[in-house]
């Protein structure tokens, strides 16, 4: 199961932005995780409920999750109202990404892994919308770190979901102050690197001058192979505050240029 989770991430990781949230993309996620088990990458075929564990007490029904004859259904209107809702709507990415996963656990598509299903699911859009944080600090473990709240805060959101009356804000505050706590967190750990210096430095910079025209910090990280994400984007933002290189952009999709002597690295 470790390195099925491992398999998964490794996944996200190197080839989120070909991964549109589909059905097929979350049962793939949900193969790599739970590899080995019988039904990996299948939706369940028996209804499965949340259910509470009272100790000296009979176990209590928290959530009737969608039943199995309509999960396929519902797991496919949950993709195509989540794109629309960013597409069409204009909804804020946060706001879209905290719908999209309360919805995957209300559902519940799963017979077993929904839960570690979610997280991945939650990294995967994080990226695509440009908070890498998730490559750098363990957001699973942000989230097992505060599993009361984790609890409190689904309970509290998915009350009359399947009437469309539940409230997202809940919900919405815990993802929220999940990834705000990751950022703070790799913040500290960015703060105890050294400047870039020596042949590290010179490698990515011979790189930057090689690019025939605009180019993609992806296209410095193939050519610098051990050359971490953020150090490239750290030299980047220095350089161009320097004036070496310019941007146009944010996130993933931003276009990076070499100035040539107009900056002091030159």
């Amino acid at each position: 199961e470790v390195l099925g989770y491992r398999r998964a991430l490794n996944e996200i990781h190197h080839r989120y932005e070909k991964l549109a949230i589909t059905p097929d993309t979350l049962m793939r996620l949900h193969e790599l995780c739970q590899s080995g088990g019988g039904d990996a990458g299948q939706f369940k075929r028996l209804d499965n409920d949340i259910i509470e564990l009272v100790p000296n007490a009979a176990p209590v029904v928290r959530f009737r999750c969608v039943t199995a004859k309509d999960t396929p259904a519902a797991v496919d209107e949950l993709c195509v109202r989540y794109r629309h809702a960013l597409e069409q709507d204009h909804i804020p990415p946060m706001a879209a990404i905290a719908g999209l996963v309360l919805d995957f656990l209300c559902i519940h598509p799963f017979r077993d892994g929904n839960g570690r299903v979610s997280r991945l699911l939650t990294l995967l859009v994080l990226y695509q919308h440009g908070y890498e944080v998730g490559r750098y600090v363990s957001i699973e473990r942000m989230i097992e770190e505060s599993k009361e709240d984790y609890y409190e805060c689904l309970q509290r959101s998915s009350q009359n979901w399947h009437d469309g009356r539940h409230d997202l804000a809940p919900w919405f505050n815990f993802l929220f102050a999940i990834v705000r706590r990751s950022y703070v967190e790799f913040e500290k750990r960015a703060g105890q690197v050294t400047a870039p210096r020596g042949s590290k430095a010179e490698l990515v910079l011979a790189a930057i001058r090689e690019q025939p025209g605009e180019f993609r910090l992806a296209e410095i990280e193939r050519a610098c192979p051990g050359v971490g994400r953020e150090w490239i984007r750290s030299l980047l933002r220095g350089l161009k505050e320097s004036g070496d290189v310019e941007c146009s952009g944010k996130g993933p999709a931003a276009r990076w240029s070499y100035s040539g002597s107009k900056g002091s690295n030159s």
